[in-house]
């Protein structure tokens, strides 16, 4: 990073921001790419560059676009949401065959259909090829537009033993998360044809995302592409370790067989303690995980955590539950 040749991005002549690009495009199989602070914004100018006010975007109830990002679909983009209640994450083609409104003047008009891949709130649970061919069907039976919210993309590819290329072919549009799993600081990449990269261009610097020197974090996105990909199996296998550990803690309810990848959900049952009140207990006792409701808590591994370091927080977490 420190040795990163940088220029101004904004006006694309940041050399280490275009092999960035140029790489993540190679990767999805797409024209061209354009580098984002962040999903969030990567996601929310995919959404503005598809759509017009007034239309509506089908996707799933959790997914990320709907669930996590502020409501900015309808603030940014004038357009509003069709959440489908999936499976663990997951849409079901027929149900996005079933949302998509009939041409009528009373109808807001079904324009885009988002997958959030792997997904967060189903808990890294994955698109496969079959099921994203089946959506892709559907949307273009109804002349719409797939956008893949690839936060986890190379966790699903990896889990698969796929290519991420294939996971997206169909796709109008995808990012691709460079920090989570992949271990880079900052940074995602939204990848597409060419016209559609340009008039994302101008969207990323209306939603303040133009940035200037930034190849000195590009170059991170490049180190994790290069080097962080194929040990995400690690991850997947500490996760279902821990998983498996967790399962065994009186206290505390999941299965692992429902986590494929880098994440999983834990219910606390334990009467008069909550996933927060539990979490804060965790904390202090050097464990970090979320709570995402009054009884899940999100445990995640990624690169800075080793088996060691699984067994480790199975013993504390084991503690702060026998002590409650």
């Amino acid at each position: 990073m420190a040795e990163a040749e940088v220029g101004d991005d904004v006006y694309g002549e940041d050399p280490t921001v275009r092999r960035l690009e140029e790489k993540v495009a190679t990767l999805y199989g797409k024209e061209a790419a354009l580098y984002f602070p962040s999903g969030t914004m990567a996601n929310q100018v995919a959404i503005r560059a598809h759509t017009e006010p007034g239309d509506e975007v089908i996707l799933e109830a959790m997914g990320h676009s709907y669930f996590y990002e502020s409501g900015a679909m309808a603030a940014l983009s004038g357009v509003q949401a069709r959440p489908l209640n999936g499976t663990f994450g997951i849409l079901d083609p027929e149900d996005v065959r079933r949302a998509v409104n009939l041409p009528n003047d009373h109808f807001a008009r079904s324009r885009l259909v988002i997958v959030e891949n792997t997904s967060n709130r189903g808990g890294g649970t994955i698109y496969g090829l079959e099921r994203l061919g089946a959506i892709a069907d559907v949307a273009a039976a109804h002349g719409l537009i797939l956008h893949v919210d690839g936060a986890r993309l190379m966790n699903a590819a990896v889990a698969l033993g796929t290519s991420p290329a294939s996971l997206v072919a169909r796709a109008a549009s995808a990012t691709l998360c460079l920090s989570k799993g992949l271990g880079a600081p900052v940074g995602s990449v939204l990848a597409g044809s060419r016209a559609f990269i340009d008039r994302a261009h101008r969207f990323r610097k209306m939603f303040g995302g133009g940035m200037r020197q930034v190849g000195i974090l590009a170059a991170a996105g490049l180190y994790a592409l290069d080097h962080n990909v194929d040990r995400l199996a690690e991850d997947h296998a500490h996760q279902r370790a821990l998983a498996e550990g967790l399962a065994r803690i009186s206290g505390l309810w999941l299965e692992p067989e429902r986590y494929p990848t880098n994440m999983c959900y834990a219910q606390v049952r334990r009467p008069g303690k909550t996933a927060p009140s539990v979490v804060q207990e965790l904390k202090a006792a050097g464990v970090l995980a979320n709570a995402t409701s009054a009884t899940d808590i999100r445990f995640v591994t990624h690169l800075d955590v080793s088996r060691a370091d699984v067994e480790d927080a199975l013993l504390r977490v084991r503690r702060v539950m026998e002590a409650s």
